[in-house]
């Protein structure tokens, strides 16, 4: 099932739930990439700034044009930095990203491209912006390889009889499918890996209350009668193999980069 509007509005939440995976994925995806250093930057879908952030730290860039459609989370992102930072932060589509043809040396999506409608469009404005010779990159959770953040949680709904709603792109976040997608786009020199990352928690409970802000499984749970949704969790819990103090998930995301 997929929902062609999937947005995310609370950039606390969203924090708590995938911005800190993000830098751990984003961390070693700008390793790879290995970006110049005083490049120009647009970041599409930047969400709550997590991805940005980890940009001007690690990349020196000369500008960042941040560009997301929720205006909650542009709120939220806008504290985040410093005055002074070489950051603009935009509300906007990535499939009529705000700027002009060509004006940037680097375009990136961070856990955006499974739910832009239309994945090759979305591509497609990542290249335009880019000036030749420019790079073109993402990642995205491998979502249909339970790479997912909160796959434990998606694969225990799926045995009470609850599907979690997809994002609506979600076939382009497999290693085969970006690298069709930027060859398709006209890039050259395409490269794909997969990040494995690993993140603590404290406890179980700060596990299962990240996915607050998921809104592909989160209101399905809330729906469920109390007994129902305790069943669930204790499963979910047993399926992690999670005592009662720290202790650790893994995740997988799927990254794709190109040039002009």
């Amino acid at each position: 099932m997929s929902d062609q509007t999937i947005r995310f509005e609370d950039g606390a939440s969203y924090e708590q739930m995938m911005g800190r995976w993000s830098l751990l994925v984003g961390e070693r995806f700008l390793d790879w990439v290995n970006p110049p250093q005083q490049a120009s930057w647009v970041d599409v879908g930047c969400g709550n700034g997590a991805f940005t952030e980890l940009i001007v730290q690690r990349c020196a860039p000369a500008a960042v044009q941040a560009i997301d459609p929720s205006e909650a989370q542009l709120a939220y992102a806008r504290q985040r930095l410093q005055p002074g930072a070489p950051v603009t932060w935009s509300q906007g589509d990535a499939l009529q990203v705000p700027v002009p043809d060509a004006s940037c040396d680097v375009a990136v999506m961070a856990l955006v491209l499974f739910f832009v409608p239309d994945a090759a469009k979305g591509v497609a404005e990542m290249c335009r912006a880019v000036k030749p010779g420019g790079i073109v990159a993402a990642y995205h959770w491998d979502m249909l390889n339970r790479g997912f953040p909160l796959a434990a949680i998606g694969q225990e709904m799926l045995k009470i009889g609850l599907t979690p709603v997809m994002p609506p792109s979600v076939q382009a976040s497999t290693v085969e499918a970006s690298q069709a997608l930027w060859q398709q786009a006209g890039l050259r020199d395409v490269r794909t890996t997969q990040i494995t990352v690993q993140r603590q928690f404290s406890s179980f409970d700060e596990y299962w209350n990240s996915a607050a802000g998921s809104n592909m499984i989160r209101s399905m749970i809330d729906d469920l009668p109390a007994d129902e949704r305790a069943a669930l969790k204790d499963k979910v819990k047993r399926r992690l193999e999670a005592g009662d103090g720290a202790f650790t998930v893994s995740a997988r995301a799927n990254a794709v980069v190109g040039i002009r």
